[in-house]
């Protein structure tokens, strides 16, 4: 059985399509979305692409996913993001439910790795931040309550892609599809007989940018992709920003 882990599309379809594209995604037997899926300039075209996918497509709910939700159905009437506001008026009813219904997390067996736990930002919070630097003592206490067999936990929600052992346990970060931090490309990861793989799918930039200007009829369309999928900004400017969130002191232990 062989998986193939995408994160963090927000909404960008060219990119979206590329990695689909990818000969170990063509053929993998399941394709999971560790959330944050529509959020972004083309969110009807992006869950449209991958419902035509069928049952190989396993989605997991991230924090934007849950925010369209709650802004479609007047729940919350104000996002601190204005293309989270617009995606949510883009969506039909039938958009909404499929939304509505992803869980988080979600558990798979997969050859070679026995339990997979896939979530968004951590097993107990789908808008927790954990970072590759993140103490032992935090990680704990974000798996508190993932079972003991569960020995591999693939994450998404910061954009940046990892791999590193919390405690015996292998954590993965697949990074991000439509908003990367650091590199302009498209990253996701490949779980294959107990091995993984990080992967990227490299894309000329200015004409990802312009197919979503032409694709997309959200007003600042242009702008809001010459910053991401141009990747603005690092990683290291990321982490920076990020860090305070996972309860790190100020000295940064």
């Amino acid at each position: 059985m062989s998986v193939a882990v995408l994160s963090d599309v927000h909404g960008v379809l060219p990119v979206l399509q590329a990695v689909l594209a990818e000969p170990d995604v063509t053929s993998a037997d399941r394709i999971v979305l560790t959330g944050d899926i529509v959020a972004g300039p083309q969110p009807v075209a992006v869950l449209d692409r991958l419902l035509q996918l069928g049952d190989r497509v396993i989605m997991v709910r991230g924090n934007a996913d849950r925010d369209i939700v709650t802004l479609a159905t007047g729940d919350m009437v104000d996002s601190p993001f204005d293309i989270d506001v617009w995606a949510a008026k883009q969506l039909s009813p039938q958009h909404i439910d499929v939304l509505a219904a992803l869980q988080h997390p979600v558990t798979l067996h997969i050859d070679g790795f026995g339990p997979v736990l896939f979530c968004h930002g951590s097993p107990r919070d789908d808008n927790e931040v954990v970072l590759v630097d993140t103490r032992l003592s935090r990680w704990a206490e974000a798996f508190a309550d993932v079972p003991d067999e569960v020995r591999t936990i693939v994450c998404g929600h910061t954009h940046m892609p990892f791999m590193r052992l919390v405690d015996r346990r292998l954590v993965i970060n697949s990074g991000s599809i439509g908003m990367p931090y650091g590199a302009p490309v498209g990253h996701w990861v490949h779980l294959m007989d107990g091995n993984v793989s990080l992967r990227r799918t490299d894309m000329d930039a200015d004409s990802v940018v312009e197919q979503i200007v032409a694709g997309s009829t959200y007003p600042d369309r242009r702008a809001w992709a010459d910053e991401y999928i141009r990747a603005v900004t690092s990683d290291a400017e990321a982490l920076a920003v990020f860090a305070p969130r996972d309860g790190r002191s100020a000295a940064g232990s």
